[in-house]
C-alpha cells in the first residue's frame, strides 16, 4: 500500500510542479514537494537511508540542473528563486529521493539497471515537462539530452550504491564457519 501511495503522491507532485512552473509559479510545486517529502519521511521505515538519499538527490539536482542552467542548454519556467537550480525542481529531486526505498528498492539492488533506468527515464521526464507543460524549454536539445542521460544515469547509480538494502548474510558476522 505504501508503494502505491508513494507512486501516486510523487506523480501528483510532478504534475503540480510542472503545471505551475509552466505558468511561471514556483511555489505550488515546492509546497507540494515539501509536503509529500515530509509525509514520506514521517512514515519512513529507514529514515537514515532516506535522509542519505535525500541529501544525495539534492546535490545531484543542484549539479545536474544547475549545470544545464549555467550552460544555457535548458531554460526553466519559474526560474527564480534558485540555488543554481530552481527551487521547484530541487523539490522534485527531494520527492523522488523519498520514493526510492519504498517504490524502487528492487532497482537499487541492481546498480547497472538503475543507471540505465536513469539514463532513459530522466531525459523522458524533462521532455514531458517541456512538451506537455512548458515547465522547461530546451535551447540546445542534443547536448541537454546527453547531459541529462549521463547525469541521471550517474545519479541513479549513486542512489543504488547509497540506498541498496544490505544483503543479510546467512552466517553470523558474515563469515562462514
Amino acid at each position: 500500500m505504501r508503494a502505491w501511495l508513494a507512486l501516486l503522491g510523487n506523480q501528483a507532485v510532478w504534475l503540480v510542479a510542472a503545471w505551475s512552473a509552466g505558468r511561471g509559479l514556483w511555489w505550488p510545486g515546492l509546497l507540494a514537494a515539501a509536503a509529500f517529502t515530509a509525509a514520506m519521511l514521517a512514515s519512513s521505515r529507514g529514515l537514515r537511508g532516506d535522509l542519505r538519499l535525500l541529501a544525495a538527490a539534492l546535490a545531484c539536482g543542484v549539479l545536474l540542473d544547475g549545470g544545464l542552467r549555467l550552460l544555457g542548454w535548458l531554460h526553466y519556467g519559474a526560474a527564480r528563486p534558485a540555488l543554481l537550480a530552481p527551487l521547484w525542481i530541487l523539490g522534485l529531486w527531494a520527492a523522488f529521493a523519498v520514493i526510492l526505498q519504498p517504490l524502487l528498492g528492487w532497482l537499487l539492488r541492481r546498480p547497472a539497471l538503475a543507471a540505465l533506468f536513469g539514463a532513459l527515464g530522466g531525459p523522458l521526464a524533462y521532455l514531458g515537462a517541456a512538451r506537455g507543460f512548458d515547465a522547461v524549454q530546451f535551447v540546445q536539445t542534443g547536448p541537454a539530452l546527453i547531459w541529462l542521460a549521463i547525469g541521471w544515469g550517474l545519479a541513479m547509480f549513486l542512489f543504488a550504491r547509497l540506498g541498496a538494502p544490505a544483503v543479510a548474510s546467512p552466517h553470523p558476522h558474515g563469515v562462514p564457519s
